[in-house]
């Protein structure tokens, strides 16, 4: 894959620069309209200068042939040239969208910062407002060699026409021009105001459910409403903005072209050009009026293309969110050793934690923030600012992803569901026979959520999860995660929308599922707490105690774990 651009021309220069080989043809096949276009009022003066004023019908049928046939050139070339060019857009933007996906969803993941619905509409409305330059260059071109060849034309028939024209046409288009930054700053407005609304709309739809059960749906809508009518304003003022240029355009063409006529009369009058030029000159000076009209819509697109191109290299810009370091795995086979060494970062103050080979180990952590802090030590995310955390002896950020991911999981609290089956949710590589499938689902507690469809495991799921209730869409995370069995797992919160009942469940089957693998749950149920082979709370950013929960339970000195997971 090509490397990033670093801004919004290179991005353009390299749309461009990659749809080079076909770009070409469309650019000779899109001209050739372009010249038809312009020898149509040519071919009329023609006709009627040999054909119909002198009345031979041999000449008649030549030059009716000659039409015809230009006629015929003229739609084949539109035809044929415009699917090249659709090809290179669809092409093109195909190519767009897949860096944009590849760069989100890179092993390293990217740190946008932008949520799911921007990023949605950065990969449809941007990429393809960014392919749209390819159809800009074309037709801009072929505008160019249709006005160049309409005042060589005019050159021929009267010099002083020809010279209205080379001067008036740059005069109409520095006219438009100086109008496109302003309609490029509100395009730009606009496709924010657009992706904030995009995002804001998929979050919701998302989070209907749990909304409704709070009754949040009412102010959720209403924020909606707000983006949605800001990105609506920003739409009219970039349309304005849009109708001043064109406006202006016409205005200007128009004006000139009443010019070229009117001095095209006068000429005619003096007989200094006849009947059939009168008629090529005031047709051509229609013609000139496509071409012009072409040059400022596509000046009002590019202005559009350079801003989706901006947007899409701040997204593409964006840093990963994991360092992927050289070192490769150690070679270790057995269940992974995991090792917290003094680690200063954040909220954590000096923390030291062992994960035991082949045991579970929950760890209760009191600030939020803190346990935010050592997910993300433990994916790789961040380096400490002072100690080390490490992955069988090695420097965790030291280790390449795909080592990482090969001796550890670090499955977040957050649960992402796609469309499809539970089947293809828990096991998407489809690995697991039945029995297995069965063993993760019930370790999980997830049969309840199989068994009440008549369809079991083959259950439809839609998009996020939207047809599952909070507690189902968890368990079927953690089954997800129980199926991927690696050596090393850490699970953050893995219970929390789920009834005691339920917990207890999991709490036996995590247990018996992960026994001889070594396991980190970061957690304050009891349930959990009491199934793991130790138990550490972390306060304060420190280790305070560690022990079994019972143990802890029962220890004065550890009053502080008590009020932690029984409040």
């Amino acid at each position: 894959m090509d490397e990033a651009p670093g801004t919004s021309g290179a991005l353009v220069a390299r749309t461009l620069r990659r749809q080079a080989r076909p770009l070409v043809g469309a650019l000779v096949i899109i001209g050739l309209w372009q010249v038809c276009e312009a020898m149509v009022p040519v071919m009329i003066g023609v006709v009627v200068d040999r054909a119909v004023a002198t009345g031979d019908p041999l000449a008649f049928a030549l030059w009716g042939t000659a039409t015809a046939l230009l006629f015929v050139v003229l739609g084949l070339s539109f035809r044929f040239g415009s699917r090249i060019l659709l090809r290179c857009r669809t092409v093109e933007m195909h190519r767009i969208r897949s860096e944009i996906a590849a760069h989100v969803l890179a092993p390293v993941g990217a740190r946008t910062g932008r949520p799911v619905g921007e990023v949605l509409s950065l990969a449809t409305t941007d990429a393809e407002t960014v392919s749209n330059v390819l159809r800009q260059l074309v037709f801009a071109v072929a505008a160019l060699l249709g006005l160049t060849v309409s005042t060589v034309v005019l050159v021929g028939i009267d010099p002083v026409l020809a010279l209205v024209v080379l001067v008036g046409v740059p005069l109409v288009l520095a006219g438009t021009q100086l109008l496109a930054p302003r309609l490029a700053r509100r395009s730009t407005v606009q496709l924010d105001a657009v992706g904030d609304a995009t995002a804001v709309a998929t979050d919701l739809v998302r989070g209907l459910r749990p909304l409704q059960g709070i009754g949040g749906q009412d102010a959720a809508l209403a924020g909606y409403r707000r983006r949605s009518r800001a990105a609506s304003d920003a739409a009219v003022d970039s349309a304005r903005s849009e109708g001043l240029l064109v406006g202006v355009a016409n205005g200007l063409s128009g004006l000139f072209l009443a010019v070229v006529a009117l001095l095209a009369g006068l000429r005619a009058a003096q007989g200094e050009i006849g009947v059939g030029e009168l008629i090529a000159v005031v047709g051509l000076a229609q013609f000139f009026a496509e071409p012009i009209r072409m040059a400022t819509d596509l000046i009002a697109d590019l202005a559009r293309s350079r801003a989706a191109a901006g947007r899409v290299v701040d997204l593409l810009a964006t840093p990963p969110l994991a360092e992927d370091g050289p070192l490769p795995a150690p070679g270790a086979t057995g269940p992974p050793a995991l090792e917290v060494d003094a680690v200063t970062t954040g909220p954590l103050r000096g923390l030291t934690l062992e994960v035991e080979p082949g045991r579970t180990t929950a760890v209760v952590v009191d600030d939020p923030a803190a346990a935010a802090t050592l997910l993300a030590l433990l994916r790789g995310e961040r380096r400490p600012d002072a100690g080390a955390v490490r992955l069988d002896g090695a420097d965790l950020v030291d280790l390449g992803v795909a080592a990482r991911a090969a001796r550890l999981l670090v499955d977040d609290h957050g649960t992402d569901l796609f469309e499809g089956t539970l089947r293809s949710n828990v096991d998407p590589a489809g690995r697991l026979d039945d029995d297995r499938l069965g063993v993760v689902l019930e370790a999980s507690a997830a049969t309840d959520v199989a068994d009440l469809d008549p369809a079991g495991v083959e259950r439809p799921v839609s998009a996020d999860g939207t047809d599952l209730s909070g507690g189902q869409r968890q368990r079927l995370a953690l089954a997800r995660a129980l199926a991927a069995d690696p050596p090393g797992l850490v699970l953050h919160d893995p219970t929390t929308a789920v009834d005691a009942v339920t917990e207890q469940r999991i709490a036996a089957g995590l247990a018996a599922l992960r026994r001889g693998r070594t396991t980190l749950v970061l957690t304050s149920s009891p349930a959990l707490l009491d199934a793991a082979d130790v138990v550490v709370h972390v306060r304060e950013g420190r280790v305070v105690a560690r022990g079994r929960h019972a143990e802890l339970l029962a220890d004065p000195a550890a009053a502080a774990y008590a009020e932690a997971v029984l409040r």
